[in-house]
């Protein structure tokens, strides 16, 4: 497995990561839970270093999960978690980065990873109520504390990553990024290329919409999987979007790789400090992915490609409009 950098930090992570939120929350019923670790443990022997949770995922079991996978391995591997999350009765009520907040987080967390330090702990979502200085400068005083060794945000502004980064040098932002979502280009990837700070993109298979298996006729339940939510999955939108599946297939076929893996291979060919992290339940899937890192392309092939989804008009925002997050300035999904 090839490594890359998280932007000018000493952070070195395989090229990519894997995200276990839907091991236990928000893509369907929960799998088997010994499943799951078996599953974690199998990505760390295919060269997977790099593993993404959080305390809202569940909320809580999602990182014991991690923990007790990862604990064999613990020396080896990096583990990023999220804090920023009001928690009541097992549910998040809303956003609360309070510095308070973000002690007792760390700590609960710490106890669920089965860690004695948290290697990338993350804002999850920008919080209005409290300014990114005293977040930042929590984060500073948890590292100077050895409990924290590298601070991230989730889904924030240029603005706010340089506010940030002004008090405690951001390692890594992460936010959802893909063929099917390329609005961080606009200001964020070039305020983290100035700055020297990696970019982790969650999504980037367009929530599994970019592994081809997902059509009009699918069918999300909207007790457990958040997409049954989201405008960008109703049968009419997909309907229309599957012809970016569709080049993405025929692209693909002139090296023998799935439509998953031209769309990873996309997301690593933009930057080398971009570390995706995609998610799957299932061996077939996760080594799928891993071999998106193998695949070469010539920048001409990658110019074509391009230029060809540049004429694609995409259906359907990324969210409904009252969820809409701090970096996104516009609902358009194209």
């Amino acid at each position: 497995m090839q490594k890359r950098k998280l932007g000018n930090s000493n952070l070195e992570v395989s090229a990519i990561g894997l995200g276990c939120m839907g091991m236990s929350y928000h893509r369907g019923p929960a799998p088997d839970r010994n499943a799951m670790i078996a599953l974690i443990r199998k990505a760390v022997e295919l060269g997977v270093t790099f593993f993404d949770t959080a305390e809202v995922y569940g909320p809580f079991i999602n990182e014991e999960l991690v923990g007790e996978a990862l604990f064999p391995f613990r020396k080896e591997v990096v583990i990023a978690t999220k804090f920023g999350s009001n928690i009541e009765n097992g549910k998040s009520t809303g956003l609360n980065s309070r510095p308070e907040h973000i002690l007792q987080v760390a700590e609960e967390s710490l106890k669920r990873l089965k860690s004695e330090s948290i290697d990338l702990f993350y804002q999850h979502r920008f919080d209005p109520n409290v300014p990114i200085e005293d977040v930042a400068g929590t984060v500073k005083d948890l590292i100077q504390q050895g409990k924290v060794k590298h601070f991230g945000l989730c889904e924030v502004s240029a603005q706010t990553i340089c506010r940030a980064h002004a008090v405690q040098p951001l390692t890594a932002v992460q936010s959802e990024y893909s063929l099917m979502w390329r609005q961080p280009e606009e200001e964020v990837l070039p305020t983290l290329e100035k700055l020297g700070i990696g970019f982790v993109p969650y999504s980037p298979l367009g929530r599994g919409f970019l592994a081809g298996a997902l059509n009009e006729q699918t069918k999300f339940d909207s007790r457990n999987d958040n997409r049954a939510t989201l405008p960008r999955f109703t049968a009419e939108a997909m309907k229309t979007n599957r012809v970016l599946v569709d080049l993405l297939n025929e692209f693909g076929q002139r090296k023998g790789a799935t439509v998953s893996q031209v769309a990873l291979a996309w997301v690593l060919s933009q930057k080398p400090w971009i570390v995706p992290i995609p998610g799957t339940t299932k061996l077939e899937r996760l080594e799928e992915n891993l071999r998106s890192v193998d695949l070469e392309f010539t920048p001409e092939e990658w110019c074509d490609l391009n230029q060809a989804v540049s004429k694609i008009k995409l259906q359907g925002d990324r969210y409904p409009t009252d969820q809409e997050t701090e970096n996104v300035t516009s609902t358009s999904s194209t």
